[in-house]
């Protein structure tokens, strides 16, 4: 049987399905063509740019850190290098504790390595090398180098680390280096694109003090290398540098050996005590005590080394001379003084009976030991130190006319210090009672309470370096130039010194014979009043108030008994004082904590300042055992020059800062002066 087809219908069908098939390949490569063209031409420099990039890997130098000096080239911060065992736990290709075994055959892991490993571990991100053991030997390196190729994920790296070569010495003022945490990564992402851009590459940055508060002058400019690398990532050669430029040397305005004559004063007591140069703001001494060692943090303190430091009664950690606020007590009567004067409230004649006690509707408020001093006057008054006579000023000034006259002075604000965390303290108003306390029947202000504000009790409270820059207030006149930790920077590169600028607060308008009269009087407290036996035979003359302060309320009619009382709730004892006389160089606010009277415990600690500074003695090993105790004033050895005792640890002195300055001839003068 024939089979019928439409031959012409198939050739059509056929010829349209070729030509389709002809279109397709066309369109095909009319695509194909117009993505090389767009990739080849229009979009040649962009994807050249990324061929280079990844044939091309450029990897972070991080800096030096600059060094941290004292006043005369001592060094307080520096570097050394180390090779460090790191992990990167998105590269392990085994689980990660029996990597960390199997290293362990090779570089000894202590328990401490791995408790903070796991701590860092914790909190770093999978794809970030993080530390397992650190200052390898340059035998271990060699030993894990051999076997590199079993480890992936796991490599050698030369880090530098921050050292403190005294140790515990300035460690509140100096502050210490860790490992950048979640939270300061997540605040460095509002930092601008430059600053983030030197970041790369580092791990850690300054935590407190200077280290903190002078970061970015510390961290100096991040350099990079450009290396070719394989498809597998691995380097074949270096195409480009640029090295990193070390951070700048930062200068401080603290005489180092100073700071630890004071802390080895104060030996096992807390306290605090700030030294300035009423002249220019510099701090010359900068103490809280108890100490702690920076080195503990640099690669990572351990649990145990953090749980003695932080739950310890004594609280290492805090620097009480930034942080700490206390009643000044006593020491808070100069001011008030110089309110009364500045206010027409007193004048220097005027005079107080002193009969032992103050009346106040039903509250009886006393003095020392209840014994009255008779007829006072102001001068007097701040040499005996009289509590009533201050009980009727303040009574007389009232709480808002006090606050208004001695905030100037800077109680109860920030100084402005350049390093951070300062406290505010407390100079009570009745505005800062409306706004410290919630319900209305504490918010108003009684009358009784405005009384024991006059000899420096009841809500104030104030840090000691509120205390010694008010002092440094007061004796420039009313001259008010910030508090200043650090003195100059000196570029790493041209070695130049800046002087860091800093605005002055605008000047107080103080009388010169009112300063006259409270300078001669705080002289007076040393001459023959209540620290009249720790300064005898002082070659120099020097101001002083003494103070002692309330830890714990007493009851009206119970009278202090330290020795019913548990250790922390006795009577801080204070000390406020400035030499020479006529033109002060150095002023000072010390406190020890629990200590009792400001003449038993806190003056003694002056003294010896003060014999540093003027004279450029430094007590003899049994002076500074005598002086823990609050046993002797009067030198029991002999007097060691300050330029021959040497600082604790390996202490390197730059060149270039001079020798320690010479201050026999300022003593020399005090005592020609102290003959005539």
């Amino acid at each position: 049987m024939t089979e019928l087809r439409n031959v012409e219908r198939e050739l059509h069908r056929f010829r349209s399905r070729v030509l389709a098939a002809v279109a397709f390949v066309l369109i095909g490569f009319g695509l194909i063509g117009a993505r090389l063209f767009y990739l080849q031409v229009m979009q040649h420099e962009k994807l050249s740019a990324r061929a280079e990039a990844n044939r091309i890997a450029v990897l972070p130098s991080v800096p030096n850190r600059g060094l941290i000096v004292d006043r005369n080239g001592v060094v307080l911060a520096t570097n050394y290098s180390a090779y460090t065992l790191e992990i990167t736990p998105s590269k392990l290709e085994q689980p990660m504790e029996r990597v960390i075994e199997q290293l362990s055959e090779m570089v000894e892991i202590t328990p401490r390595d791995r408790r903070r490993f796991k701590r860092l571990l914790e909190e770093s991100k999978s794809f970030d090398s993080v530390p397992l053991r650190n200052r390898l030997s340059d035998e271990e390196v060699a030993r894990f180098t051999a076997q590199r190729f079993l480890f992936p994920g796991v490599e050698v790296k030369a880090r530098l680390f921050r050292q403190y070569p005294l140790g515990e010495t300035g460690s509140h003022l100096i502050g210490y280096m860790g490992r950048i945490n979640q939270a300061e990564k997540k605040a460095m992402e509002e930092w601008d694109e430059s600053l983030q851009a030197n970041y790369r590459g580092t791990d850690y940055i300054g935590k407190l003090g200077v280290e903190q508060s002078y970061e970015t002058v510390l961290h100096g400019t991040t350099g990079f290398e450009e290396v070719e690398t394989s498809a597998g990532g691995r380097a074949v050669r270096r195409l480009r540098t640029h090295p990193p430029t070390p951070g700048n040397t930062v200068v401080l305005s603290v005489d180092i050996k100073l700071q630890a004559l004071v802390e080895d004063l104060f030996g096992d007591r807390r306290g605090a005590l700030v030294a300035m140069d009423p002249r220019s703001g510099e701090v010359l001494a900068f103490v809280s005590k108890p100490t702690f060692d920076p080195n503990l943090f640099v690669d990572g303190i351990d649990v145990d080394n953090w749980r003695e430091l932080n739950e310890s009664i004594d609280k290492p950690l805090l620097n009480r001379a930034l942080r700490g606020t206390y009643p000044p007590g006593s020491t808070f009567k100069p001011f008030m003084a110089m309110a009364a004067l500045n206010t027409g409230k007193r004048h220097a004649g005027q005079v107080i009976y002193d009969n032992g006690s103050f009346q106040f509707g039903n509250h009886t408020f006393r003095s020392h030991g209840d014994h009255g001093l008779g007829a006072v006057d102001m001068h007097r008054s701040i040499v005996m130190s009289s509590n009533v006579y201050y009980y009727s000023l303040a009574n007389e000034m009232g709480v808002d006319l006090m606050h208004d006259q001695l905030e100037p002075f800077g109680f109860g604000r920030r100084t402005g210090i350049d390093i951070q965390g300062e406290a505010t303290g407390i100079l009570p108003s009745t505005e800062w009672k409306r706004r410290a306390y919630k319900r209305p029947e504490q918010q108003k202000w009684y009358a009784g309470e405005t009384i024991s504000l006059g000899i420096g009790q009841g809500y104030n409270n104030f840090t000691m370096l509120q205390v010694a820059n008010a002092m440094s207030t007061l004796l420039s006149g009313g001259q008010r130039p910030p508090p200043h930790l650090v003195r100059e920077v000196q570029d790493v590169v041209t070695h130049q010194k800046r002087p860091v600028e800093r605005e002055a607060l605008p000047p107080l308008a103080l009388k010169p014979e009112h300063v006259e009269i409270i300078k001669r009087a705080m002289y007076g407290v040393t001459q023959e009043g209540t620290s009249t036996r720790v300064f005898a035979g002082a070659p120099y003359k020097s101001g002083g108030k003494t103070g002692t302060a309330q830890a714990v309320t007493v009851r009206q009619h119970e009278r202090y008994n330290a020795a019913r009382l548990a250790e922390h709730q006795r009577d801080h004892s204070l000390y406020l004082a400035f030499a020479p006389l006529e033109e002060p160089t150095i002023a000072l606010a010390v406190v020890v904590e629990n200590a009792g009277f400001g003449a038993a415990a806190a003056a003694p600690i002056a003294r010896r300042v003060f014999d540093y500074w003027l004279l450029g003695n430094y007590p003899s090993e049994d002076d500074v055992a005598a002086t823990r105790r609050g046993q002797s004033v009067a030198p029991i050895g002999t007097p060691r020059r300050a330029e021959d005792v040497p600082l604790p640890g390996n202490v390197e002195v730059l060149a270039g800062f001079g020798t320690p300055p010479q201050r026999m001839a300022q003593g020399a003068a005090a005592n020609e002066e102290v003959k005539r």
